[in-house]
């Protein structure tokens, strides 16, 4: 439970289903909001169920801000969240909570917008859009392991936020009229590389933009402030648009280019976790999908690696995709996702 709507209604729907229900909430940082604790605190004392707090400070610092500070000084742009759910939300966080009740065949349930399917043909859990596109959130969710998807639930998968909203304020929940949280959580304000300084306590040089042949454009403020296609922010006056091509961390420059650039036909992706199938042992056709907003399109999926086993969660770790059109601003950081229509295949983390 993290004291938003999402989270009241999955905690209702769980009690409503016949489920035994206690509240988890993770403290994660310091500066977390005691206005989230309290709504979840409030949503608790209005189901009748305990809410129970883990301080999880210690494991989010390290899963998750030390491996998005760092990512970000080899000129990555990482998304946190899917560190997160993996590392802590659906695996820590579950086991925390069910030493706690005592009980290691408790089931976890969120408030995320996914959908998850037995498929008794392939003995396989699998991972479907939510019914409501502009809600889903697959895409962050495609590390999770066939383990974690067996003991886990997501009551919203079929429904759509009014729906929802509905819900909590039929209920007469306080968070029926919450707005959603849109950043990352342990940067509201967006600032990331103000927050990467002052996290470690380091200065970022300046260092030069060049063009693609090498030749000063002008100074940057530091390389942690740029990431591929930003055209905007760079400070310089020239006689067309540039946008950032490349972040060169090991020389500290920042190459700029034309739109045209950007777009390419080919990635490859390690740490994939294969989801809907198991692990491919050629290639295949798929949509790709390579950041959290960007349209899926069509490719051809080459594995290269051999699949690690035999087991239900074995990995062929790094992947190959070639794109049938030239994509915009793949970008090392982020996290290509395959998709199947609506199923999620599997995912991994751009090279």
């Amino acid at each position: 439970m993290s004291g938003g709507v999402d989270s009241s209604v999955a905690a209702y729907l769980m009690q409503q289903a016949g489920y035994e229900v206690s509240g988890a909430m993770m403290k994660l940082f310091d500066s977390d909001s005691t206005v989230n604790l309290d709504d979840a605190n409030r949503i608790a004392d209005k189901l009748g169920i305990e809410l129970n707090l883990f301080d999880m400070q210690d494991s989010f610092r390290d899963e998750v801000i030390d491996k998005f500070v760092a990512a970000y000084e080899r000129g990555e742009t990482p998304n946190p969240c899917v560190f997160c759910n993996k590392r802590l939300k659906f695996d820590e966080l579950y086991n925390l909570a069910a030493e706690k009740l005592g009980d290691d065949s408790a089931v976890i349930a969120t408030g995320h917008y996914a959908v998850i399917e037995y498929d008794e043909a392939s003995e396989r859990y699998k991972l479907r859009k939510a019914v409501n596109p502009e809600k889903d959130q697959s895409y962050v969710l495609y590390n999770l392991t066939q383990k974690q998807l067996a003991r886990t639930q997501f009551p919203l998968g079929a429904m759509t936020k009014d729906e929802v909203r509905s819900i909590a304020e039929v209920q007469g929940f306080v968070t029926a009229k919450k707005k959603d949280s849109q950043d990352i959580c342990f940067i509201p304000d967006g600032d990331y590389a103000g927050f990467i300084c002052e996290y470690t306590g380091r200065e970022y040089p300046p260092g030069d933009f060049v063009d693609e042949s090498g030749n000063v454009m002008g100074e940057h403020k530091g390389i942690i402030k740029y990431t591929i296609g930003q055209r905007k922010g760079l400070g310089l006056a020239l006689k067309k648009p540039a946008y950032v091509l490349e972040l060169d961390t090991e020389g500290n420059r920042v190459i700029l280019g034309d739109n045209e650039t950007l777009f390419k036909r080919e990635l490859t992706a390690h740490d994939f976790n294969w989801v809907s199938m198991a692990p491919p042992s050629g290639p295949f056709r798929a949509s790709a999908r390579i950041r959290y907003k960007h349209r899926e399109a069509p490719a051809e999926v080459m594995p290269i690696d051999e699949p690690a086993s035999a087991g239900a969660d074995a990995a062929s770790n790094r992947v190959r995709i070639v794109f049938d059109e030239p994509q915009r601003a793949i970008t090392r950081g982020q996290s290509v996702v395959l998709y199947d229509g609506d199923y999620v295949l599997g995912g991994g983390i751009i090279d």
